[in-house]
């Protein structure tokens, strides 16, 4: 499993001209890729990183300011454009497999007391954000 954490002053997610989710104010927009082994030991690390990284303002983490999660399923995070001009998806985990890994990642948030908003899984989404540093990091589980 992979997430790349963007710390945001605001962020959304789109779907027909709709605001599926959003983050108001300080937080994190998390895209979140699954591969083919991934299981219940990867949802949680990549949960425990998510909530507990201290890469908000003043090296906090969401959990100590209460921030708010915009996570969004992210396939492409395992794209792999080594060879040709076309990137191989082959490594991430078709939909019936990653849809509930990463609905467990958003469950798994929500538990610790996070406020999660999401993306809608196999749409064409719009996803909007401010970045606030720029802070980017990427994780693997």
């Amino acid at each position: 499993m992979r997430a790349v954490l963007q710390r945001v002053d605001g962020a959304q997610v789109e779907v027909d001209g709709e605001v599926v989710g959003a983050v108001e104010g300080e937080g994190l927009l998390a895209l979140v890729g699954v591969t083919h082994e991934d299981g219940p030991e990867q949802v949680a690390v990549i949960a425990r990183k998510i909530c507990e990284l201290r890469i908000l303002e003043g090296e906090r983490s969401v959990l100590e300011t209460g921030a708010q999660v915009l996570v969004v399923s992210q396939f492409t995070l395992y794209g792999d454009a080594r060879k040709g001009r076309r990137p191989s998806w082959s490594a991430a985990a078709p939909g019936p497999v990653a849809e509930p890994l990463v609905e467990q990642v958003v469950e798994a948030l929500r538990e610790r007391g996070v406020t999660v908003g999401t993306g809608r899984f196999g749409a064409h989404m719009r996803v909007g954000m401010t970045g606030d540093g720029p802070v980017t990091i990427l994780l693997e589980a």
